[in-house]
């Protein structure tokens, strides 16, 4: 019972900062699977099949609050679906105890991406739009969309790191439009992405509990995330999100390359613990 309500908290927790944030759902939930013995492959199986449950329904919330561009999500969608659809096939295909440290070392990435993304730049937003910035820049939506999918079913995140970043430097994209379209486009990622881990790993294999778990966690925290997306500071749950990120995959790159177990080094562990905090309250204090 305490792992069911722990892997329910998980997918709480992961929902509110990607509805948030426009991605580390995907990121956050797989680390800390990863962290408590599951392959690379059936983490992110778990995870995909949760989300496009939780993705629905943020997606939902997301267009109910008025925080999608369906323009945006159109050029997304279809490339973003075919590139998760390769990645299952891939990452079902490779060894575990291979892959496993090369996918934390992507997640770490990506944990230090978020952190620098919401912590050190400004975003500016003009809502006029400039036609010819724009519509060299929307044709990049596509291998965008096809590249950013792979990515999130080989390392079980990187949808909304890869796609988020891009949209939120369109000048006629407010900040919560281009969050909401990431969130929206991702239900189609998510199901294309476990209908290839269902048939190249096969149903048998999935650990229900854990996806009804996370799933239940997600729903709940989906709408309160696409409400709070217009009212909290970014750069805080970026840190949140991002510091979370580090210390656990660094941890499992440590033990997988040096045999070395971080939460037991208080010497090294202490430090970082601190520096988070101290960018946490930086977070706070931040202006925008």
């Amino acid at each position: 019972m305490k792992k069911i309500v722990m892997l329910a908290l998980i997918g709480l927790m992961a929902q509110l900062i990607d509805g948030s944030l426009g991605m580390a759902y995907g990121v956050t939930s797989t680390t800390l699977l990863l962290v408590v013995g599951f392959s690379p492959a059936l983490a992110s199986a778990s995870v995909h099949l949760s989300e496009v449950v939780t993705s629905a329904v943020s997606g939902y919330s997301h267009l109910k609050f008025g925080n999608v561009d369906m323009k945006t999500v159109k050029k997304l969608v279809i490339p973003g679906a075919i590139g998760a659809f390769l990645g299952a096939a891939f990452l079902s295909y490779i060894p575990s105890a291979f892959i496993k440290p090369y996918i934390s070392l992507f997640l770490l990435g990506l944990g230090f991406y978020v952190l620098f993304r919401f912590l050190l730049i400004k975003v500016k937003v003009d809502t006029e739009t400039d036609s010819t910035e724009s519509s060299a820049k929307q044709m990049m939506y596509r291998p965008l969309g096809l590249i950013a999918g792979f990515m999130d079913a080989t390392g079980g995140g990187g949808w909304g790191p890869i796609t988020t970043p891009i949209l939120l430097t369109q000048k006629n994209l407010t900040p919560n439009k281009a969050i909401g379209s990431v969130n929206f486009s991702e239900f189609a990622v998510s199901l294309s992405a476990s209908i290839g881990f269902f048939l190249f790993i096969g149903w048998e294999t999935l650990l229900w509990q854990v996806v009804v778990a996370m799933m239940l966690g997600g729903i709940i925290a989906a709408p309160f995330a696409a409400w709070l997306v217009q009212k909290l500071k970014p750069a805080l749950l970026g840190v949140l999100a991002g510091g979370l990120i580090i210390v656990t995959n660094l941890r499992t790159i440590l033990n997988e390359f040096f045999s070395i177990d971080l939460f037991t080094e208080i010497s090294a562990l202490v430090p970082l613990l601190l520096l988070w905090s101290m960018l946490i309250v930086f977070a706070v204090r931040k202006k925008a």
